[in-house]
């Protein structure tokens, strides 16, 4: 099946190798600074700011002000934002309209490229959310994690079409093993939709330590981005950038010189 890239900036996600996204993580203003500083000299393709952790993010001038200083600091690579709930792992409650409000907020700022969206949020409040989105120009991630297994490959595969029907720009799907089988489940799921069913960029791994290898095998698996550390983890089995970098480039002309 032929599948459209996303465009970001100078940045073309769903081509070439796996791209790089570094979480920023931080509870307050000094703490942004330095998460900040942290991405010198590391090797990324774009930022996630998760605002979950910020204590002030449901407030609107205090979002703006964070937004503003991490766009000064990026220049021109992309920003995706993302507030991920407590129900999805995440580090606050938040209730649906107020989520709906405060993603509205972050896209019509002008200042985020890519706006998470969590498919658990209910499908009603999620389709709303993705039309809000695209009226102001700004791109969809949408997301779905299950912390406490690994469904069938056929029930991921499934989701992540959903995520496609709901015309979410970009789909991703997060879940935990509890054997190495699963971590197989999830890869046979991602080369799945590579091959058959992704009309557009898709993100698969498998979290914690026994699925490592899912976040350096995008090259093989067809999944478009992964996530890597400069400072505090976002997720468990996140790895630091400059390692991912290095991974991702061996993997990748090994896979090109066949």
């Amino acid at each position: 099946m032929e599948k459209k890239i996303v465009r970001i900036r100078d940045t073309k996600i769903g081509a070439g190798r796996p791209k790089i996204c570094v979480p920023l993580v931080a509870a307050d203003e000094t703490e942004l600074e330095e998460a900040l500083g942290r991405l010198e000299g590391t090797p990324f393709d774009l930022v996630e700011w998760r605002a979950d952790f910020y204590r002030e993010a449901k407030q609107a001038a205090a979002m703006e002000d964070a937004l503003e200083r991490i766009r000064e600091r990026l220049q021109d690579k992309p920003l995706l934002f993302t507030f991920r709930t407590q129900e999805e792992g995440g580090a606050q409650s938040i209730e649906p309209a107020a989520y709906f409000v405060l993603n509205e907020r972050a896209a019509k700022s002008g200042m985020v490229d890519i706006v998470d969206v969590e498919l658990n949020r209910g499908e009603e409040l999620a389709e709303r959310l993705v039309q809000a989105i695209h009226r102001e120009n700004c791109c969809v991630l949408g997301s779905f994690h299950d912390f406490s297994q690994t469904p069938s490959a056929e029930r991921m595969t499934r989701v992540l079409q959903r995520m496609q029907q709901l015309d979410m720009d970009i789909t991703k799907l997060a879940v935990m093993p509890r054997t190495r089988r699963d971590v197989l489940e999830l890869l046979a799921a991602a080369v799945r939709m590579e091959e058959e069913l992704a009309d557009r960029p898709c993100v698969t791994m498998s979290m914690g330590s026994l699925g490592v290898i899912s976040r350096v095998a995008g090259s093989f698996s067809g999944s478009a981005i992964t996530f890597g550390t400069a400072g505090s983890s976002s997720a468990p089995g996140q790895i630091p950038a400059g390692k991912l970098e290095q991974i991702l480039r061996i993997l990748s002309e090994s896979i090109e010189e066949k």
